[in-house]
């Protein structure tokens, strides 16, 4: 089982994990209606914004907590530019669909200040802004009440479905049209649709990470494979400063092997304790504004407890065997 303070994930952080520490601003000044000609579009390669439905599975009672029910969550935010990464994922290796990356963290002789982020050594890219795009109606998404479509209004430039608007373990169904309009608002108005997914479910009961050997990942295919990808990643070092990860993105077939290649680089770079795997089932709908690319992503994730002979996990010393203490990896030694 991962403990409490394993989980990295937090919902209403949903595109924390693509837009933290971006600055934002209230301030906002219309674009103008040109009349005359389409709105320019930036380059789809730069990932300017999304709008994210995430399903979110029940959870059972564990110790003294209450069992949760499952709902759906929607977060979405909009940017004028392009996202800085104080982290550079380099690829050390590649195997059919999963690849082996390796952190580098570039330096900068003149600080970047709060401002701005070193991307490269001795390049530094200033945060983007967050914009409004007016208020955004989604299409799709049934409510418990029934209704199948609501706005969302932002607030400090953010978008969250009302508080009046319950959606329920899954809000859609397989191959449902999802699509959410902006009004417009710092930009033109836009449009971005994507399909319903089959919530992801992950057969493997046990997942043993050990030299030498593939993994093999088992899921319950979808009715409609065409729908989604399989989005994998295996972390066995984040408790104690990221050395590896290994990512894979594949055809949503119901199984998937992780190379034993890969999977012996992976340890070789040293693992912490608790480590997970993540396992994402994901539909993507695109469009193009001025400052890049806006998704429309509709997913279901599961992160799995991985087991690595002779790793014992811990949060206090109690927990090791043999007079062991609980080191700063959280791991026994």
């Amino acid at each position: 089982m991962i403990p409490p303070h394993a989980i990295r994930r937090s919902l209403l952080l949903a595109l924390g994990l693509l837009f933290a520490g971006c600055s934002s601003s209230e301030e906002e000044t219309p674009v103008p209606d040109a009349g005359v000609e389409d709105p320019p579009t930036g380059d789809p390669k730069v990932l300017a914004g999304s709008f994210q439905v995430l399903l979110v599975a029940s959870t059972p009672a564990s110790g003294g907590s209450p069992a949760t029910p499952g709902y759906t969550s929607v977060v979405g935010k909009v940017y004028d530019g392009a996202i800085p990464s104080q982290i550079v994922w380099e690829k050390a290796a590649q195997s059919g669909d999963c690849q082996l990356l390796t952190p580098r963290v570039p330096f900068c002789n003149t600080p970047c200040g709060g401002s701005a982020v070193c991307v490269e050594n001795d390049t530094c890219q200033p945060y983007p802004t967050s914009r409004s795009v007016g208020s955004v109606h989604v299409q799709g998404l049934r409510a418990a009440s029934g209704a199948t479509e609501f706005s969302m209004d932002p607030v400090a430039n953010n978008y969250q479905p009302p508080t009046s608007v319950d959606l329920p373990f899954p809000a859609f169904s397989e191959g449902d049209t999802i699509r959410a309009d902006a009004a417009g608002s710092y930009y033109p108005a836009f449009s971005v649709q994507t399909r319903g997914i089959a919530p992801l479910e992950l057969l493997n009961s046990t997942i043993r990470i050990e030299q030498n050997q593939p993994v093999t990942l088992n899921w319950k295919a979808p009715g409609q494979a065409d729908l989604s990808k399989i989005h994998v990643k295996l972390d066995i070092s984040h408790h104690g400063g990221t050395r590896g990860m290994i990512e894979c993105d594949a055809a949503d077939t119901g199984s998937l092997q992780l190379p034993a290649t890969l999977v012996t680089q992976l340890l070789n770079l040293g693992a912490a304790g608790y480590p997970t795997v993540i396992v994402a089932r994901k539909a993507v709908g695109s469009t193009t504004i001025a400052p890049g690319r806006v998704d429309l992503v509709v997913s279901s994730e599961v992160e799995h407890a991985v087991e690595i002979p002779g790793l014992v996990s811990c949060s206090e010393n109690s927990q090791c065997p043999g007079g062991q203490t609980c080191r700063a990896d959280l791991t026994c030694g």
